[in-house]
């Protein structure tokens, strides 16, 4: 039986920094209903503000929810009122540096030139280090287009490994690289959010877009957890909906029946727990 199911969040609950679509925002409330939800992802906490916390209804039980931006670096859940943060592990300062000097080897070693920048691509999040390729406010159509097979980032990637041994570096969202602390991923954060909730990892069950090496939710798969893997929130909503059916007392016959591929993955993990 699954207490908790996990959630990555650009690509797979919303769009690369785009907010909650209603629908989505509606589907979490009524997961909220049978099971906790944790959503862990490369984002800081601003990010999730306003992309996840302020696109659920006011109806949402957010008391059953763990928020983990920077790979699961920080926690944040909801009490008296008002979400807290319950640890944040940042970067020294010597290390910050060193980051941001092998960010710049890189990009000029591997030739790197984007043809459209929107805003900042180097964001110091404390206790990670994100290159976004086209900037952190490009527009969703032109990240989809940049790198859709991950190539051009495999190149800056292996780089970046060679350049920073002792740190972890993984591709994210759609034009995204992650940097943090070696052993630092998505794998950890579940680690810790083990700890933090009481609850097993073989209770959990995680779900993202990039359940594959060099994407930065495989580490969870690595780990051990239940995974489903989606292509993006529109089937995400669909496997959202059969774990609701499954997970409730009395599952609807219909619901299941009419379960994409996505679905029947998860419904094959579930149901392996029978």
């Amino acid at each position: 039986m699954k207490h908790l199911i996990a959630f990555d969040l650009d690509g797979t609950l919303a769009a690369s920094k785009q907010p909650l679509e209603p629908a989505m925002g509606e589907a979490l409330v009524d997961l909220l209903d049978v099971v906790d939800v944790a959503v862990i992802s490369g984002g800081d906490w601003p990010q999730f503000e306003k992309q996840l916390v302020s696109g659920l209804p006011v109806r949402a039980n957010i008391a059953r929810m763990w928020l983990m931006p920077t790979s699961g670096t920080k926690l944040y859940t909801h009490g008296s009122g008002a979400w807290q943060p319950v640890y944040a592990e940042l970067f020294a300062d010597d290390e910050r540096h060193r980051i941001l000097q092998a960010f710049d080897a890189a990009l000029e070693a591997t030739g790197f030139v984007p043809e459209a920048v929107w805003g900042e691509r180097i964001e110091d999040r404390g206790s990670q280090i994100t290159f976004s390729a086209l900037g952190q406010a490009a527009p969703i159509d032109a990240k989809e287009k940049w790198d859709p097979d991950f190539a051009k980032r495999k190149v800056i990637q292996r780089d970046l490994r060679q350049r920073l041994p002792g740190m972890s570096v993984n591709m994210g969202g759609a034009t995204s690289i992650d940097v943090t602390r070696e052993g630092v991923d998505k794998a950890y954060g579940l680690m810790k959010l083990q700890s933090a909730s009481g609850i097993s990892l073989d209770a959990m069950l995680f779900v993202g877009d990039a359940i594959f090496p060099g994407g930065n939710d495989y580490p969870a798969k690595t780990l051990g957890l239940d995974t489903v893997s989606v292509r993006d929130p529109r089937e995400t909503r669909a496997v959202i909906a059969t774990l609701i059916a499954c997970l409730k007392p009395a599952p609807t016959v219909g619901a299941i029946r009419h379960a994409s591929a996505a679905n029947v993955r998860a419904q094959s993990v579930l149901g392996a727990e029978a």
